[in-house]
């Protein structure tokens, strides 16, 4: 009887870490950079991101990733599309100084967009 009770505990266990998980890759999107931008202070060379957020849609906290680990962070919104986008894409902004900022990522089949705090 206790082994049903463990599997039963472990099944349920097992199974609230995959919602936690896909619920993370839900909150999560790739993308490349193919120039020098700027997140907050930390310049970000071109190269591949992983891009997180948790929070409502009119205020997300935003961690950008490189190799796991988090190498900036910001706020932002999320903004809808109407409709997938075809492709990852990343829109910058120049700043007075003349260098770039990161503004918004838009996520392969995803309808929901990241915007980026100004600076």
């Amino acid at each position: 009887m206790k082994f049903v009770q463990y599997s039963a505990s472990f099944a349920i266990v097992m199974l609230a870490l995959s919602v936690a998980a896909l619920a993370k890759d839900n909150h999560s999107g790739n993308f490349t950079l193919s120039e020098t931008v700027r997140v907050g202070s930390t310049q970000l060379e071109p190269g591949s991101y992983k891009a997180e957020w948790t929070g409502s849609a009119d205020g997300v906290k935003i961690e950008i990733l490189q190799n796991g680990k988090t190498i900036a962070t910001t706020e932002g919104t999320l903004k809808d599309l109407g409709k997938p986008s075809p492709y990852d894409a990343v829109t910058t902004k120049t700043l007075q100084d003349n260098s770039k900022a990161l503004d918004e990522i838009d996520f392969n089949k995803r309808s929901e967009a990241l915007v980026l705090a100004g600076e």
